[in-house]
């Protein structure tokens, strides 16, 4: 079953801290962040904030209520936008898999120019919508139905047209548990 403590030490452990290194980043004791990731306690929801600041995450990760396997529809855990004009959220029930499913919303006219290298092997799946990515130098207009797949080269992407495009992303390693990259 889900539980807030781990995804904390899932997040915490991608991120290559130990948990007095974290506690200390908080100004509290190992004791006490061991009894929030054994679900013992819990923090306040100012304390919560300042967990997923110091983690690289949005506090959505950590905040949005789920049961174990199961995420029921309109659900997911919503990401943010760390890319202006594209809205993601999380699929999967919670970070202790070796992968993720994020559904994935860009936005008319959005776009990444710089391209990121991520190391992971990712397929996207497109629902609706046309999306234009670019696996190294190579342009794709992807369409629905569509699938594409990237193993760690760069890749750019734009939706140069009127409607959103969207698309269900399986990635791993998960990446919302590395570092951020993007």
């Amino acid at each position: 079953m889900h539980t807030l403590g781990a995804d904390l030490r899932a997040l915490r452990r991608a991120r290559g801290l130990t948990l007095a290194e974290l506690a200390g980043r908080l100004g509290r004791s190992v004791g006490w962040m061991s009894q929030i990731e054994r679900n013992l306690s819990t923090p306040d929801d100012a304390t919560l904030a300042r967990l997923a600041d110091t983690l690289d995450a949005p506090l959505s990760m950590l905040t949005a209520a789920h049961t174990g396997e199961i995420v029921r529809s309109g659900a997911g855990r919503p990401l943010g936008e760390r890319v202006p004009g594209l809205g993601e959220t999380l699929l999967s029930p919670d970070l202790t898999d070796g992968f993720e499913v994020i559904h994935s919303t860009f936005a008319p006219g959005a776009r990444r120019d710089n391209p990121v290298t991520r190391h992971t092997t990712e397929i996207a799946y497109m629902l609706s919508g046309q999306l234009t990515i670019w696996l190294g130098d190579v342009r794709h207009d992807l369409g629905p139905g569509d699938t594409a797949r990237l193993r760690g080269e760069p890749f750019s992407w734009m939706n140069p047209h009127g409607e959103p495009a969207v698309a269900i992303w399986i990635i791993t390693p998960a990446i919302y548990t590395q570092e951020s990259t993007q």
